[in-house]
């Protein structure tokens, strides 16, 4: 987005260097007073009780206002026009079990804050003169919610195919590619009992988290588990894999795009983000429950149809950084001349 929009000024509660991307240095970012407070630099969870405060304490003075948010920013105060470009409302509010999981901290926290977080959001959103969902499934979501109007423009997929390449892992190609943090909700443990049922393909996961050491001890021996890949070493993956297969329910399903890039087909969860970026027997293969059962028969199915790299590249494209930045800009445009002849 700050690509998108090279002239803007970027509003955050927290900015730590070491923990986000380089490419961050170089923008004009302004941090709320919270940003002194080293500790809740990392461990945000902590700043929960402060972060409604010190978004509606911001005031920010420009014609347009866009407030990326999933469930925050959208309450700073504007002196211009504000559109929200939603990656998913307030999931501590209105998703608690899946924010919380077994965190009972968490919860508490969030249960004992919803008499006044739930009336801050909707005056927040009340303030919102245009919102912007990343999915369809976050769009119906904010209608749902909200009742106000809302329209879709999808992320961009910033991987490019055309960058360095890094052949050092060493894996003979022709294996099916599982891209996913490693948490009970992405079903990776799916995606290995059903790789069980398709022994003649190796499976490699790439990602970390909590799940992993459960995740190795269920796998076939011939599984590779990768974490810390570079950006080149995970071109070399996606180039020689047969196919991506995601289980998860995502928001927005950008692996697959990423496959596509390189002309390679996906097998994925028919739910949620992934309906926007797969089309059924045209770039992948969809399956209707995370079973064994399903994502083998959608492996076996995506392995042994064959697929149309330029269609597959052609699908990527239509999700690039160019137009992504021209109908936001077109957006911005628009909203600013509503207001200015309101």
């Amino acid at each position: 987005m700050a690509r998108a929009l090279p002239q803007s000024d970027v509003y955050t509660s927290f900015y730590e260097p070491s923990a986000t991307y380089p490419e961050m240095e170089s923008l004009d970012i302004n941090t709320m007073p919270i940003n002194r407070i080293s500790a809740l630099r990392s461990h945000h969870r902590l700043a929960f009780p402060l972060l409604a405060p010190s978004f509606s304490a911001t005031k920010i003075d420009a014609d347009v206002t866009v407030c990326a948010t999933a469930g925050w920013s959208h309450g700073v105060r504007t002196s211009g026009a504000k559109i929200a470009y939603w990656y998913a409302p307030a999931r501590w509010l209105y998703q608690l079990d899946e924010y919380a999981g077994p965190r009972r901290s968490v919860r508490a926290a969030a249960k004992a804050m919803a008499p006044f977080l739930g009336p801050w959001d909707r005056h927040a959103v009340a303030s919102v003169d245009r919102h912007i969902a990343l999915s369809s499934v976050i769009q119906n979501r904010i209608r749902a919610l909200y009742r106000v109007e809302v329209d879709l423009l999808a992320p961009p997929s910033t991987f490019r195919a055309d960058g360095p390449i890094d052949d050092s892992l060493g894996i003979n190609p022709g294996f099916i590619l599982c891209v996913a943090r490693l948490l009970p909700y992405k079903n990776v443990d799916v995606v290995i009992e059903a790789i069980k049922r398709t022994p003649h393909l190796q499976l490699v996961i790439v990602g970390r988290g909590p799940e992993a050491e459960r995740l190795k001890s269920l796998a076939p021996k011939s599984t590779v588990f990768l974490e810390g890949v570079t950006d080149a070493q995970l071109r070399s993956l996606y180039r020689d894999c047969c196919a991506l297969v995601a289980a998860a329910h995502e928001d927005f399903g950008l692996t697959p795009l990423e496959a596509a890039a390189f002309g390679r087909p996906s097998a994925v969860l028919a739910s949620g983000g992934f309906l926007d970026t797969v089309i059924d027997g045209e770039t992948g293969v969809t399956f209707e429950t995370a079973t064994p059962e399903a994502v083998s028969e959608a492996i076996n199915r995506v392995t042994s149809e064959t697929w149309s790299e330029p269609a597959l590249i052609a699908r990527a494209d239509t999700f690039s950084e160019a137009v992504f930045a021209a109908r936001l800009n077109e957006i911005i445009a628009t909203t600013a001349n509503e207001r200015r002849t309101a």
